[in-house]
């Protein structure tokens, strides 16, 4: 079995996808339209996948609190600068739970919880 993606429905598609490449450097592989009401967009690098579905018939209900996506970083001291001159606030962090990893939370504009970690060899 093999991960695929995940999936996010959005309030603005461009909205969203400026802030998937501002920030994590995703980029669209695939969008097209999925009837009169719906686009959908897939955004990837070399191993992470994201399908962005815009649905102008039903509202996007927040999201489960409980759910993060995690995005390596290679340096979080440069993505923290990155996220102020684009004015996204830090909502957490950063934490070290070992000395290894630290991370920080964000949230994408439609209420997703994005961690971006930093991992030392």
């Amino acid at each position: 079995m093999k991960f695929l993606w995940t999936t996010i429905k959005v309030t603005n598609l461009e909205e969203s996808l400026q802030f998937y490449r501002q920030v994590l450097d995703l980029h669209p592989y695939e969008r097209f339209k999925a009837g009169p009401h719906m686009e959908i967009a897939f955004l990837r690098t070399e191993e992470t996948a994201i399908e962005l579905i815009q649905d102008q018939r039903s509202e996007v209900s927040p999201s489960c609190s409980s759910i993060s996506l995690g995005f390596q970083v290679p340096s979080l001291d440069e993505i923290s600068h990155h996220l102020k001159e684009l004015s996204i606030p830090i909502l957490g962090g950063p934490i070290q739970p070992n000395e290894t990893m630290r991370f920080i939370y964000i949230k994408d504009p439609n209420g997703v919880k994005i961690q971006l970690v930093e991992l030392q060899n």
